[in-house]
């Protein structure tokens, strides 16, 4: 059974140039529903609950379309992030915009957080991390001063 109903508009910053704007509504589509109707003549998937058919812009994927194809009917939202796509790649997908994940198979997704490698969880010892503090080229440099001022001074 195929759940595609209709609701409002939600897409935020939706170009007038994409394909739900001509509708006033965007479809809904359950995840298996995207898993099933993607194939190699329709590739959908879904990033962030959003449903793209990019079926149309397979040969011009700077990555070329083996990674389109390898997230057919998946959620490629961490893909997406992972290869730190330009704003550019954001302004180019609205275009293929199609649709929103039903509420029911919604996922919510956490932005990622940076942080420094903690030596502790590495195994680093205190001792190890001088070749890779700023005391090694400041002891490195001050040798090197002396050794120049031994044998041309």
């Amino acid at each position: 059974m195929l759940v595609q109903t209709t609701v409002a508009r939600r897409f935020r910053n939706t170009p007038a140039d994409c394909n739900a704007c001509n509708m006033e509504e965007l479809k809904r589509f359950s995840r298996k529903e995207v898993a099933e109707r993607s194939t190699k003549q329709q590739v959908m998937f879904i990033i962030h609950n959003q449903v793209y058919d990019v079926t149309k812009f397979l040969d011009d994927h700077p990555g070329g379309h083996e990674v389109l194809l390898d997230v057919i009917g998946k959620d490629a939202s961490t893909d997406f992030i992972d290869i730190g796509h330009s704003s550019d790649a954001n302004d180019i997908m609205k275009k293929y915009h199609i649709g929103e994940v039903i509420d029911e198979d919604k996922m919510t997704y956490q932005k990622a957080k940076a942080a420094w490698v903690d030596s502790e969880r590495t195994g680093e010892s205190a001792n190890d991390s001088f070749l890779n503090s700023w005391k090694f080229p400041v002891v490195l440099g001050l040798l090197m001063t002396l050794l120049y001022k031994y044998i041309f001074g």
